[in-house]
């Protein structure tokens, strides 16, 4: 009897702190920073802004002219599920990037949104997180990277079959051995920018891409480890001579 009464009570635990994670929003597929390519207990993992979509001609759109015609532009909106970042409650955050693909006929194609320029990560990243409106069309949505030598590199953040916003996430993958991969940091070529991101890619499905197709995008962030930034001696000289 007591070894039925306390497998109970251990199935209750075991609900409770499930429904705690459910209530605040925690999603089971989500990466988790805190285990990716944590070879040190030293760690100062940090959710930083990388845009907020609030600033007109910093994006760009286009897909190839054989496809369809592509536009972009700012609207106001924003997720009502988002949650501002800690001590940036009042950072300007009333626009998100619209663009609408109008489709000349079904095929395999992608269409890009890249960034004006390359949008470097301070610290080691672990994760990348955008909210998305897809209108639920079976398309998927890649982000493109650039490692520590300009090395290109895309992660697959998921599909967009889904209805309203959402905040797709995507973990970035440690390098095995700092030679392969996407490499952050190194001790042999100074000081630079770990991780930069270029933009993203949305490869269509053949069957839905037929007329007009509507995007949005908001709040770009990144999880960052900034453990050596934040404890380097300030009378260390920095390598980039």
């Amino acid at each position: 009897m007591k070894k039925v009464l306390l497998s109970v009570f251990a199935l209750c635990a075991v609900s409770f702190v499930f429904a705690q994670d459910m209530k605040n929003g925690a999603d089971l597929s989500d990466p988790d920073p805190t285990i990716i390519g944590n070879d040190s207990a030293a760690q100062a993992l940090r959710e930083v802004s990388v845009d907020r979509f609030e600033v007109e001609g910093s994006w760009n759109a286009s897909i190839s002219p054989d496809y369809g015609m592509i536009t972009s532009r700012l609207m106001d909106g924003s997720p009502m599920a988002k949650e501002p970042l800690k001590g940036e409650e009042d950072a300007m955050d009333s626009k998100v990037l619209a663009v609408k693909v109008q489709f000349f006929r079904r095929g395999i194609n992608s269409f890009y949104i890249r960034s004006a320029r390359p949008i470097p990560i301070e610290g080691v990243t672990k994760t990348v997180s955008v909210w998305v409106a897809g209108r639920n069309m079976d398309h998927t949505l890649n982000l493109l990277v650039q490692d520590y030598y300009g090395n290109n590199f895309e992660l697959y953040m998921g599909t967009l079959g889904f209805n309203g916003w959402k905040k797709l996430q995507v973990a970035v993958p440690p390098s095995p051995d700092g030679e392969h991969g996407i490499i952050q940091s190194s001790a042999y070529d100074g000081v630079r920018p770990g991780l930069r991101i270029v933009g993203f890619r949305i490869d269509c499905n053949p069957m839905l891409a037929r007329g007009s197709y509507y995007l949005y995008l908001d709040d770009l962030r990144a999880i960052t480890d900034l453990y050596d930034v934040e404890n380097r001696d300030e009378d260390d000289m920095n390598d980039d001579w």
